[in-house]
């Protein structure tokens, strides 16, 4: 979206690569209204920024910037089995 747009929407959002896909956000965000945002459980989630895991500690402080590479995984557990890790599937 070109900055400036007529609609002014391109000053709200921001790029970044969520799970090898280009998003837009909202920006001024951080990484734990991110993770509210797209409606994920918390307490279920890593989230690793531009190849660094972020401590959910951090979370609040750590923003969300144009650019950034994150991946977000949600812990699944179950069975007798060790529990799997798989990409979070946030909302469209």
């Amino acid at each position: 979206m070109p900055e400036g747009s007529a609609n002014g929407t391109s000053d709200l959002l921001i790029v970044v690569r969520l799970n090898g896909e280009e998003r837009q956000v909202p920006k001024d965000l951080t990484l734990a209204r991110l993770i509210e945002w797209l409606e994920l459980p918390a307490d279920q989630v890593a989230v690793e920024r531009n190849l660094e895991l972020v401590p959910r500690r951090q979370w609040p402080v750590t923003p969300v910037l144009p650019g950034d590479r994150l991946e977000v995984v949600h812990f699944v557990g179950g069975g007798a089995g060790p529990e799997e890790v798989r990409p979070a599937r946030p909302r469209p």
